[in-house]
């Protein structure tokens, strides 16, 4: 079982029958380009999941860019690609692999373990000199059973309240330069929300785009939150909820399971100006 990274040569070792592959390529400025690409060519056999269809829910101005989808719809969408309790789902994209952590974590979320991201998505494919295609997959209809989460949440309540309980820790995963609200484009108000700290999504990857091994990022998040700190203490967000789940990707492969989300990120947070901010 593969539950936090795979390679190319692993996933092309394994057997069809009882993996699924998810392609979640994305590009914020172009949402129609991940299904464009995926037509035009994808890992064989692979399904196209859309960020904003499949992988998030209605925006309604105040609830972030990406919510959450409706966990029994994803369920419904899952199975009908084949996916149950026993099934391997690998998944990937094109860039620094956050579209396909979004993935990662939302299965787990809906308490499915047996779930990886492809380290260094399709250019580490392509590079293995394995083969694309452009043949629509098929579909096997099977039942995915939500389950126990094994990913936790916060919401914008529970963030607001622990600028006084201070009972966690907010890891902010979006740039230094837009966690100190300089050349902000995304979003509507540039800052961070009191107290978080910095981690750059990217800067859990190498030169090559692909996870910098489990010792590396261990000594990494310990320099940032302290030799004694608690995983559980720990809750990610970015802009809007997807690159943050690169970050709770990379504590898992370091060894520090059990940090948890907040959805609704930067996009939520700074929806309402009566929350406070700091730049």
């Amino acid at each position: 079982m593969y539950n936090t990274l795979i390679s190319a040569a692993q996933l092309a070792a394994l057997g069809r029958a009882d993996c699924i592959v998810l392609d979640c390529r994305f590009q914020l400025d172009n949402a129609d380009y991940g299904h464009a690409a995926h037509a035009a060519g994808h890992i064989p056999g692979a399904h196209y999941l859309h960020l904003d269809y499949h992988l998030s829910s209605s925006k309604n101005g105040r609830n972030g860019r990406h919510p959450l989808p409706d966990g029994q719809r994803l369920a419904v969408d899952l199975g009908a690609l084949g996916v149950d309790e026993n099934t391997q789902v690998v998944a990937y994209d094109d860039g620094a692999g956050q579209y396909a952590a979004r993935a990662w974590w939302l299965l787990r979320w809906l308490g499915h373990d047996k779930v990886a991201v492809l380290d260094g998505g399709l250019k580490a494919w392509q590079e293995a000199g394995l083969p694309i295609d452009a043949e629509t997959p098929t579909r096997r209809s099977r039942r995915f059973p939500i389950r126990a989460s094994l990913a936790g949440s916060v919401d914008a309540d529970a963030v607001l309240a622990n600028l006084d309980a201070k009972a966690f820790t907010v890891v902010d995963a979006r740039s230094n330069e837009r966690f100190h609200g300089i050349g902000e484009t995304i979003d509507p108000v540039g800052g961070h929300i009191p107290g978080a700290v910095n981690r750059f999504f990217m800067n859990n990857l190498d030169a090559g785009q692909r996870y910098k091994p489990a010792e590396q990022l261990r000594a990494e998040w310990l320099a940032l939150l302290g030799e004694d700190f608690d995983p559980a203490a720990i809750v990610h967000q970015c802009g809007s909820g997807v690159t943050a789940c690169q970050n709770l990707l990379a504590m898992e492969i370091a060894g520090f399971p059990g940090s948890r989300l907040y959805p609704g990120s930067w996009s939520e947070w700074c929806s309402d100006p009566a929350r406070p901010l700091e730049r």
